[in-house]
């Protein structure tokens, strides 16, 4: 049993955010939002690990260590900010041979 206890943080009516019941797509959106003003502003900056939104407003921060989350807050990896081909070479194909 603990100590003491966090107003909140065991409430029903507060769960941890589940990515299939929100807009995934607005969060992207807004993620990437938030990390392309940071490139704007800081273009030889440190590569952040992710974005941390707040659930409601559209506000949010990047993030370079692994934050901790108010309950009202989501991270979003930079994994998914990336496109699918990010991180991958692209192969160059010779004349192909019938």
């Amino acid at each position: 049993m603990p100590s003491f206890k966090i107003r909140g943080a065991s409430n029903p009516a507060n769960p941890p955010v589940r990515w299939d019941q929100i807009n995934s797509g607005q969060v992207l959106k807004q993620a990437r939002r938030i990390y392309f003003n940071y490139v704007e502003q800081c273009p030889a900056g440190v590569e952040p690990i992710g974005i941390v939104l707040e659930s409601r407003g559209g506000l949010g921060r990047v993030v370079f260590e692994p934050p901790v989350l108010l309950p009202e807050e989501q991270f979003v990896p930079m994994e998914l900010l990336r496109g699918r081909n990010a991180g991958r070479t692209r192969s160059i194909r010779g004349p192909q041979r019938g």
